[in-house]
């Protein structure tokens, strides 16, 4: 486990473009939960050279459940045999490289496919669940039970929100919390690697829990046991994202 110090940080900076992307895919009706945590609760969970990124004192762990869609290379169809799926992770937002992006703890899909390139490609922790993500009306729904990779407690959550008004994307902890364009991950040889996304501003709007039971965040070493601090809901946006390309860890 690394022991880097905590930076403080402000809202995220703007994107860059993502010159050739390598796929491009739809994130539809995300709902964004956040918890406030301590950045040594979290810190102790990075890999050598990975930093918690902080926002007013806290570092920000999050709940994200949504929908994969057109998920194909650039110019071309979807992928066959993937179509829509739902995806549940729990995502913390670090510095590395020189770099800021979403740093995965689990990301839970029902698809083997798209979860054995991202673990190969990427290295990241996807997992294999039953799951579900609708939006009827106003309610987003969500429900994953982890099957794979097993582990001794349950691995599961059902999230229901209702939907609400806008709210302004470029407040500062909403920025923070999501205007991310890049992602952080690991190999098991310990080596970092970031790719960037790019995508439009958010449209966001309030979200009101309704009802949560979660243990996908305790699984990954981050217990809850009251209402998130921040909750979200955006329709969607168009994704574009880049080639993983290795990051040399700060000293």
């Amino acid at each position: 486990m690394g022991a880097a110090a905590v930076i403080e940080t402000g809202p995220a900076a703007c994107p860059l473009p993502v010159r050739r992307a390598v796929m491009v895919q739809r994130w539809v009706d995300v709902v964004f939960l956040h918890w406030r945590f301590s950045p040594a609760a979290v810190q102790q969970l990075m890999p050598r050279g990975v930093t918690v990124d902080v926002f007013d004192g806290s570092a920000w762990v999050g709940l994200v459940p949504f929908s994969m869609e057109g998920l194909g290379l650039p110019g071309l169809a979807p992928l066959p045999l993937v179509g829509a799926f739902p995806e549940i992770n729990v995502r913390t937002y670090v510095r590395a490289g020189g770099r800021r992006g979403v740093w995965f703890f689990s990301l839970d899909i029902d698809r083997l496919i798209p979860l054995i390139a991202a673990r190969s490609v990427y290295h990241l922790p996807y997992c294999w669940a039953r799951a579900s993500h609708r939006r009827v009306g106003t309610i987003v729904s969500s429900h994953a039970d982890r099957r794979w990779p097993s582990a001794s407690t349950p691995a599961r959550t059902e999230i229901a929100v209702r939907t609400g008004a806008p709210v302004d994307a470029t407040e500062e902890l909403t920025r923070f919390l999501t205007a991310r364009w890049g992602l952080v991950s690991a190999a098991r040889s310990g080596r970092l690697r970031w790719a960037p996304v790019e995508h439009p501003v958010w449209p966001l709007f309030t979200a009101a829990v309704l009802h949560l039971d979660d243990r996908l965040m305790a699984a990954a070493g981050l217990p809850v046991d009251s209402p998130p601090d921040h909750a979200l809901w955006s329709p969607g946006v168009p994704v574009r994202i880049g080639r993983p390309r290795q990051i040399a860890p700060a000293v």
